[in-house]
């Protein structure tokens, strides 16, 4: 044993030996010895997951080499000149349809990125089915658009390869292919139950095995040239794929590959493909046999015996069989018999690609496999091979797509592979010829469709032989079947393909056959009794399967049947549509009349004709009659499109109701902008194209008897209906007249370019709402203009919106709902191009129709044409196409004329039912007539149907001379009820009346001539009578079967009860007359036309205007049109002016003028209401957003003593009372408190930081003001005692507590109880009630506690601040007592109990990290200091607000939220609890010159903070809030002159230290000699002299290394620069103690210039008598005021300093040199395009857990990158956005969500979408990349966002938060 010996060796020594000896001349030896190896190795009995077997085969491979050597080896060698990268689902890839010639093509991000494709129409998208790139692909992409390193064709220079390079490769890799293939036979189990499990187990066993084929297909070309080799090598296949004959394992192994082929049942197709003879051309050629499809002459494969061995399939074809044998169809079936010996030849594959692909099929599509084949398809040879084994196994996948249980991930993985290999022409025209690829589809098609057919119930139940999908079956439901189709269309968009197809007949008579089977399908009927108990869904699955399995392919065909050439294809699939459509109306028993109460939106056949009929007219110059069938034919075609009209009329009048809202969605889902083109519109050209051919009256008449109006259409003013409600009557008439309109104006198909239609739609989108680029996009129907890809010689999208619409910029609401860019109409388009009727075409919702109306008549009130309430206008038309003329008979045939005629006259007599509407549309229709008239050369053949016309109503068919034609009498039926039966005969004397009426002949009294000359008028009769006529003269043998034509034979309904009575009423009116009376009755004015209007028209004001202007345009044009009509028009005029009341009672015109009038008050009344309304809710929103009882201001101004005596009132919006504030009913402010961390984010420098998009970049936190501080603290907390340290700083930038009002008040115990009534609410709220979250009653503002307000007077004012003028000594002294007095504890009383709870609220607010600093936490030190850090936070957070300084003065929006007054006394309270012990007290040492160090040196403790590194606004904080409130005025001016003299000293300390040690020793030379002068101690110079020769003391100070200092003092100080930088250190104190003062004394804050900033401070703070002139030449040293020695005093301050022994140099620098200023708080700055962002950071590994993240996001605020919602970051059940946002925002977290392109805001335990920041060229956003265009960053949106951060706004102006449960 060979084999076992190499075993046990070194595995790469055995390699490279085995390479040796391969390589020989005679290497039998060799080969031997590998083939036992390999033999031993690859043994398919040792279990898959031994990796011993891999590590084997990857050293062979390298023979000797290391593994990883040689793949770089092979890398080397790479020729491939494609990218050919495959990606999985979910992949960012890009598509660019300007380079793009098929358009599936895709690039990768690198190509894409590395191409140019600069003002291209591309996107980026998320992959959902996989894919591969294209780039270097020329069959796909224009060669512009590939990339460099695939434009250079880089593989064509590539070094030919060593041949013994990959020698091994070539010996070991069949036997590694083979034993894969060994364990997917062995793996693979026929049950049905454990299927899945099993080979899910497999696979994973395999997973190593297939990833290292996958690693080799990665090593490029050379590599794949071998493995197509292997892969497609029959005779190693051969050799290989049986076993040796002993090895009894392989034997058994292959066995099983046998069964499972068997069961695959893939039989007739494979036969064809071998040139057999193609069994589909069965009966194609004979009209109604093509319905039988491929019948297998096999007699006994009917009783479903199928394979042995496979129980699933037999049993399961068995029971369909049974189930379906209907009409005379058999079942398709492409499974034969066994007794069919070819099929075992005909599937045995033939090299390893075959059963590689096999198996991946019945291993339903496993990732890893389909991955590999696709690598692999960069090989040519491989790609046309493989493509065939695709196409040999068509029939198979789809066999087993119908069996799977998972198919939709494996409809992903088909399309995968399918999309590769079909997007390319030439490979699928190669496919075609060869491989029969067309058939193939079509036959697999029909088989999958065959599954699930049902018998029609269309028309004739019982013996109908249609059969339909049925519809709620799981392929149709599931859309299983998208894979073939899309493959199908995918290959149809080729044009050789499509014309081969095209070219076959009996291809086409398949397809055909195909088609029909959605004809019909879900069908709807009526219910008419109970509401249907289950409203089936089914109809999605209906419209999807028609759009995509006949729509879809149908354009497909269109876009290649475009010019002259092609006409042949035209009339060939005209031809079948016919031929199927007349098998259809057999097979469904269609005679004449359609079964009521049903209907089907889906007659692709009618639509497949329709649309192949106006391309042929349009684009091919065709001869519409050519096309057309006879009459009989088309009066069967018109039935069914008019059916659907009709229905979506009764759908709209609520006659389905019982049939659930899913009709609703039908009729909805039937007109919306994906399905329109495809279904509506085809349905109604072909009516047009009806219409145009057949008789007009007939056509007439089968509209209204399709939309049931018939029994309205009548004089009498009552009548029955026998099959609508009365409430029906009036939408379904209005529908139906609607639709006339739409019929005869609509021109879609009938004349329009391309371009004209593409505007019309724009126009008609934009007139209903303003719209997004977006949305525009996606409501344009996707033909004839295909939105993707320039069509030559059409206009763009882009030109026709711009020439249609303006773009309005996103604008920005201060409500926060942030809009996006929309496009709105031009004026010029309102007023010339606005087209209701294509509005009402295109309207998914009835509210749009109504809605564009409103923004029609606002245009015409803005624009001055018109005030009123305007009706539609009326627009031009585009000529017809000469083919369509015969539409225009529609508007010039008596049936219309007498059905407009008994509406005017209805409406003119107020009969019910009638409406504005229904005038409209007739006062449309007969406009209509007046512009398209009928040449006249049809005029000569009237009389001859003269006497088949009705009676005598009108002489003629043409409008124009109809409309002055005089009607007398008319005989109606009534009922015995109705007014009109009661009437007695018409007097003789009635001649006068009609004397005017042209053809009006005199009467006699004689009553029996008037009967006779009486109009009868029966559409029904009229109709049927037409249809015997169009029979007849088809049929030549003319059986005349007249049907009685008299009206009083009517149809009546059996059970009705038969009461109506023959009645003649007199009428004597025209058209014209009615049309005049009805403008009197419009306008209510007798004599509203006097005679000679119409020679004083101006004929521009028509154009827009309410019915009074249409009636006024129509009189006008028929004026124009004919003198006849002007003369009648005058006569008339001239008869009606004279005001004689009209022949009409009386009592229903009064009736209908008081309507009106009545009508008019209500709306004025309405109009007061709203108007009240409107003022009452404006003076609410002043008072509510200046509400301000806090800081009165007015308060100073009423003069002291009156404020001294009244208290304040507040009112409380719950109980509305109004009353002060007590200590037993306290008064409480609305509050809202937030940790804030805005603070601590602020910088030094003005710039933002900028967001890393690199590796390179980064941001650093630590100088930040958070970290400065904190490092300060922990500095001073090494060298000095601890209860000092934490009087020595103020914390809070991190997580401190910000307090902000909305400014109203309310009793605290009502608030109790409102809390109480929200916690019972069910009502699902924002908030949570538990944490003491609510919404302030009055304003609803979120809120979480209420801040006591203080009992007493309002800001503390009069003789309490009067200057008493003491000597400041003197008031040094009294401040002293006033810190010695001890705090009272607070009497026990409500007041003082809210106090304690708010502070605990407070404390609650923040994290327990951002409380203590102290070395022993919760120590009454470490309390304290918390305390006064809320007032600095809220007085810092103010300063923020008012823009950093106090410039502006007075208020600003921020002060309105400032409650500081309140809290301030609150915070006081609580302070005074704790007394600063008077050994310690910092005012001793600001005020005197303090003995006795050497007292202190017992102290085995610390020592204190030294004064100068101590922070002067603290300090100033802690007096205010430690000394007995409330506090006079003069004592904090007081206190706030000692502390400016610290700062001041401070400012010179820091200063000093800038000096280089040069100018240091000058300073101090220059200033010893002013010291001796007057007024030493307020100079500059002196006070500067002294500090440095004081701290030069102690050698250290000074000392630290010289190069630093020199850098910083590069610049010379002048005096000016000093000044200006002692300034400078000193402001921020100032600016503080002013904002205090303003808040505790209301003084009032003077607005100034920035330069004057500094003295304006000093004044108001009363450290400068008066303001210096000029202001800005104040110097700092001037408001200095001394009490001891200021030399001394300096003397003290230095001393603490040097004195320091143990702390370094550098640190008592680091504490000298503190820099009070920092720069506003800024959010990161951003990059301006947002695929910057993205491509960096969407593949970026998390820092904590080393993975891409699903959902990665980033901190807008420090830039932090964080997992959204992962699992792997969780702490402690808390995700980590959550997590980072408490840690960086003391739970307020800003984060960019990297793949949705949207911010979301964290607030505490809420969350909320904030929207985005990024928006694409037309102002929109795109969330989650949908849309994937390139995206800029909007800077208005984005500072909004920075300004609701800084203002901690986020809660206020966001309206939808919900809780996150810790889970982002």
């Amino acid at each position: 044993m060979m084999a076992a010996s190499l075993l046990r060796r070194d595995k790469k020594a055995t390699a490279a030996h085995l390479k040796a000896d391969l390589n020989r001349t005679d290497n039998s030896s060799g080969v031997r010895q590998l083939q036992e190896l390999l033999e031993a190795v690859l043994n398919p009995e040792k279990p898959a997951t031994d990796t011993e077997a891999l590590d084997w085969c990857k050293c062979l491979i390298a023979g000797g080499q290391g593994f990883e050597e040689f793949c770089k080896t092979v890398r080397s060698y790479d020729n491939a000149t494609l990218c050919g990268l495959v990606w999985t689902a979910n992949f960012v890839a890009y598509r660019c349809r300007t380079c793009g010639i098929s358009p599936c093509m895709s690039l990768c991000a690198e190509c894409f990125n590395n191409g140019d494709h600069t003002g291209h129409d591309f996107n980026m998208f998320r992959s959902q089915a996989g894919g591969a790139c294209d780039c270097g692909d020329s069959n796909v992409m224009r060669e512009s658009g590939f990339c460099r390193r695939h434009r250079l064709r880089t593989g064509e220079n590539v070094p030919s390869i060593p041949r013994d390079l990959l020698l091994m490769s070539e010996m070991v890799l069949p036997r590694f292919i083979l034993s894969i293939i060994q364990y997917l036979r062995e793996g693979y189990i026929e049950l049905d139950t454990s299927t899945e499990r099993d080979l899910q187990k497999v696979l994973q066993q395999l997973e190593p095995q297939i990833s290292f084929l996958e690693e080799l297909t990665k090593m490029g070309g050379a590599m794949r040239t071998v493995l197509t080799k292997i892969l497609t090598n029959q005779q190693t296949f051969k050799e290989l794929s049986m076993g040796q004959e002993e090895n009894l394992y392989a034997k058994k192994n292959y066995d099983k590959y046998l069964s499972a082929l068997k069961n695959s049942g893939l039989v007739c197709v494979e036969g064809k493909a071998q040139g057999a003879t193609p069994d589909v051309t069965i009966g194609a050629e004979g009209g109604a046999g093509a319905m039988v499809l491929l019948v297998h002459c096999s007699p006994d494969n009917e009783n479903g015996t199928s394979v042995p061995g496979s129980p699933d399939d037999s049993s399961k074809e068995e029971d369909q069989d049974a189930g379906q044998s209907v009409g005379q169809r058999k079942r398709v079936k492409l499974s034969s018999s066994t007794k069919d010996p070819c099929i075992i030849e005909s599937l045995k594959h033939k090299c390893f690609l075959e059963e590689l692909l096999f198996w991946t099929i019945k291993y339903e599509f496993p990732q890893k496999m389909v991955t590999f084949l696709l690598n692999m398809l960069p090989d040519q040879d491989y790609k046309i091979t493989f493509t065939k084994t695709f196409v040999q196994h068509y029939a198979f996948i789809m066999k087993t797509l119908m069996k799977s249980h998972e198919s939709d991930t494996m409809s992903n993985r088909i399309v995968h592979i399918s999309v590769q290999l079909f997007s390319n022409e030439e490979l699928a025209r190669h496919m075609t010829e060869e491989c029969q690829l067309l058939d193939i589809m079509v036959t697999v098609l029909l088989y999958m469709m065959e599954s699930c057919l049902i018998k029609s119930e269309l028309q004739d139940d019982e013996n109908s032989r249609h059969v339909v999908v049925n519809c709620s079956e799981a392929l149709l439901k599931n859309n299983t079947y998208w894979p073939l189709v899309s493959d199908f269309i995918n290959i149809l968009s080729h044009q050789s393909v499509a014309k081969k197809f095209l070219e076959d007949h009996s291809l086409l008579m398949l397809w055909m056959s195909f088609v029909s089977f959605f004809q019909g399908m879900n069908l709807n009927k009526r219910e008419l009794n109970e509401h249907v108990e289950f409203e089936s869904q089914t109809y999605y699955a209906a419209f999807a399967a028609e759009l995509e399995a006949c729509a879809q392919p149908m354009w497909g065909l269109l876009t290649h049947c475009k010019v002259k050439e092609t006409q042949e294809y035209t009339k060939t699939v005209v031809r079948y549509c016919l031929e199927t459509l007349q098998i259809w109306f057999d097979a469904i028993g269609f005679i004449d009349e359609p079964a009521p109460n049903q209907v089907t939106f889906h007659l692709p056949l009618h639509r497949y004709y329709a649309m192949f009929l106006s391309k042929g007219v349009k684009c091919q110059g065709l001869d519409l009659d050519s096309l057309l069938p006879d009459q009989e034919m088309l009066m069967k075609i018109m039935v069914h499109p008019l059916q659907i009209q009709a229905c979506l009329s009764e759908i709209h009048s609520n006659m389905w109701v019982r049939n659930g809202l899913q009709i609703k969605g039908q009729a909805m889902t039937y007109v919306q902008s994906h399905f329109c083109n495809s279904m509506i519109d085809p349905d109604i050209y072909l009516l047009q194209v009806c219409a145009s051919r057949l008789d007009p009256d007939y056509f007439i008449s089968s509209v209204f008897e399709r939309f049931k109006v018939v029994d309205l259409l009548t004089m009498a003013s009552q009548h029955q209906n026998a099959v609508l409600d009365s409430e029906q009557e009036r939408p379904m008439l209005e529908g139906a007249l609607t639709f006339l309109v739409i019929l005869t104006s609509l021109r879609i198909h009938l004349g329009m370019t391309d371009d004209e239609i593409l505007r019309a739609e724009m126009v008609s989108q934009l007139c209903m709402n303003d719209r997004t680029h977006s949305a525009l996009l996606d409501l344009i129907p996707e033909n004839p203009n295909p939105k993707s890809g320039i069509v030559p010689g059409s206009c763009s999208f882009e030109e026709m919106l711009s020439a249609v619409a303006d773009f309005k910029a996103p604008v920005f609401e201060p409500g926060g709902s942030m809009q996006q860019g929309m496009y709105t109409p031009k004026a010029e388009v309102w007023e010339k191009e606005f087209d209701p009727i294509m509005v009402v075409l295109r309207t998914v919702y009835r509210r749009d129709v109504q809605s564009a109306m409103d923004r029609y008549s606002a245009f015409l009130k803005q624009s001055g044409m018109h005030t009123g309430n305007p009706w539609p206008p009326y627009k031009e038309r585009t000529p017809l196409h000469f083919c369509y003329k015969g539409l225009i008979r529609l508007l010039h045939c008596k049936t219309l004329h007498i059905v407009i005629f008994t509406l005017l006259y209805k409406i003119w007599m107020d009969h019910q039912n009638m409406s504005e509407h229904v005038l409209c549309m007739v006062l449309y229709l007969i406009e209509l007539g007046l512009d398209n008239q009928v040449e006249d050369n049809k005029e000569d053949e009237e009389p001859c149907i003269e006497e088949h016309c009705h009676d005598s109503w009108f002489p003629g068919t043409n409008l124009l001379s109809n409309l002055h034609h005089v009607i007398n009498f008319v005989r109606v039926r009534v009922p015995e009820t109705a007014p009109e039966a009661k009437r007695e005969a018409p007097p003789s004397t009635s001649t006068e009346a009609s004397s005017y009426g042209q053809n009006s002949r005199r009467l006699t009294g004689n009553w029996r001539e008037n009967l006779r000359e009486a109009q009868v008028f029966s559409l029904v009769a009229e109709r049927r009578r037409k249809f015997q006529e169009m029979i007849n003269r088809n049929n030549t043998e003319a059986s005349q079967v007249v049907r009685p034509k008299s009206s009083s034979t009517r149809w009546v309904p059996p059970g009705t009860p038969p009461q109506l009575v023959t009645e003649i009423l007199e009428i004597r009116e025209s058209m014209l007359s009615l049309l005049i009376k009805l403008h009197q009755k419009l306008s209510s004015k007798h004599n509203s036309l006097s005679a000679s209007w119409l020679d004083d028209m101006d004929t521009g004001r028509h154009a827009h205007g309410d019915g009074i202007t249409a009636i006024e345009r129509i009189l006008t044009k028929a004026a124009t049109r004919s003198c006849q009509i002007k003369r009648s028009i005058q006569d008339i005029c001239g008869k009606v002016c004279p005001p004689v009341p009209p022949k009409k009672n009386s009592p229903t015109d009064k009736k209908a003028m008081d309507k009106e009038e009545r009508r008019q008050r209500a709306r004025e009344r309405q109009q007061k209401l709203l108007a009240e309304f409107a003022s009452r809710q404006k003076s609410f929103m002043e008072t509510a957003m200046d509400v301000e009882p806090l800081d009165t201001e007015a308060a100073m101004d009423l003069g002291a003593s009156d404020v001294m005596e009244s208290e304040v009132l507040y009112d409380c919006v719950i109980c509305g009372q109004s009353g002060p504030s007590t200590e037993d009913r306290p008064i409480g402010l609305v509050v809202l408190l937030q940790a804030s961390s805005v603070l601590g984010h602020r910088c030094k420098s003005n710039e933002a930081k900028k967001l890393p998009t690199s590796d390179d970049e980064h941001i650093y936190p630590a100088d930040t003001c958070g970290v400065a501080h904190d490092v300060r603290l922990m500095l001073m907390q090494r060298f000095f005692k601890d209860s000092s340290c934490l009087q020595s700083v103020s914390i809070g930038w991190d997580g401190g507590v910000y307090v902000q009002t909305c400014g109203h008040t309310l009793h605290i115990d009502c608030h109790k109880s409102y809390m109480e009534s929200l916690r019972n609410d069910q009502v699902l709220q924002g908030f949570s009630v538990d944490k003491g979250e609510f919404t302030c009653p009055l304003c609803r503002q979120f809120a979480n506690s209420v801040l006591p307000c203080r009992p007493g007077r309002g800001t503390e004012a009069g003789t309490w601040h009067a200057p008493t003028n003491k000597k400041t000594r003197v008031l040094i002294k009294e401040v002293e007592d006033l810190q010695e007095k001890l705090g009272l504890f607070p009497t026990e009383s409500n007041l003082s109990k809210e106090m304690e709870l708010v502070i605990k609220d407070i404390k609650n607010t923040t994290q327990k990290k951002y409380m203590d600093y102290g070395k022993n936490p919760g120590s009454p030190d470490n309390d304290f200091l918390f305390m006064y850090s809320v007032a600095r936070t809220n007085l810092e957070l103010e300063l923020v607000h008012r823009g950093g300084n106090l410039c502006s003065g007075g208020a600003s929006a921020a002060a309105k939220r400032s409650c500081l007054n309140q809290l301030f006394h609150v915070l006081a309270m609580h302070m005074r609890l704790y007394s600063i012990d008077s050994a310690y007290n910092p005012w001793t040492k600001l005020t005197q010159i303090t003995q006795g160090r050497e007292a202190d040196s017992f102290d085995e403790e610390r020592p204190e903070v030294p004064m100068l590194f101590r922070d002067v606004p603290s300090l100033l904080i802690i007096f205010v809030l430690t000394m007995p409130q409330p506090l006079r005025k003069e004592h904090f001016t007081c206190v706030v002159k000692m502390l400016y003299n610290l700062q001041f000293t401070q400012a010179l300390a820091a200063l000093s230290a800038k000096f280089s040690p040069e100018e240091r020793q000058a300073c101090r030379t220059s200033g010893a000699l002013m010291k001796n002068t007057a007024n030493a101690d307020k100079s500059v110079e002196a006070l500067l002299s002294h500090v440095i020769s004081e701290l030069s003391k102690d050698k250290t100070v000074y000392k630290v290394n010289t190069e630093e200092t020199s850098m910083l003092s590069s610049s010379v100080w002048s005096p000016q620069s000093i000044e200006f930088s002692l300034q400078q250190f000193c402001l921020p104190f100032l600016r503080l103690s002013c904002l205090l003062q303003h808040h505790l004394y209301g003084d009032s804050l003077t607005g100034c210039l920035e330069e004057e900033e500094f003295s304006c401070l000093a004044v108001c703070l009363g450290l400068l008598p008066y303001t210096p002139q000029p202001p800005n030449t104040v110097d700092s040293a001037s408001c200095l005021e001394w009490v001891v020695s200021a030399f001394d005093l300096v003397t003290q301050f230095c001393a603490e300093v040097t004195g320091l022994s143990q702390l370094q140099a550098e640190q008592s620098l680091t504490l000298l040199v503190q820099d009070p200023l920092w720069k506003a708080p800024r959010l990161l700055q951003l990059p301006d395009n947002y695929n910057i962002i993205f491509q960096y950071y969407h593949r970026k590994a998390c820092t904590a857990c080393k993975k891409v993240p699903k959902d990665p996001a980033l901190c807008l605020v420090c830039g932090a990158f964080v997992c959204l919602k992962g699992v792997c970051c969780k702490q402690q059940g808390i995700c980590e956005c959550v997590l980072h946002s408490q840690h960086c925002g003391a739970a307020t977290g800003i984060f960019l969500l990297i793949n949705a392109s949207v911010i979301i805001i964290i607030r505490g335990h809420r969350f909320c979408l904030w929207g985005s920041v990024y928006l694409d060229a037309h102002g929109e956003e795109d969330r989650d990349l949908r849309r994937g265009k390139p995206l800029f960053l909007c800077e208005e949106r984005y500072r909004v966002l920075e300004q609701q951060w800084v203002s901690h706004t986020f809660d206020h102006i966001n309206k939808r938060w919900g809780p996150h449960y810790n889970g982002l």
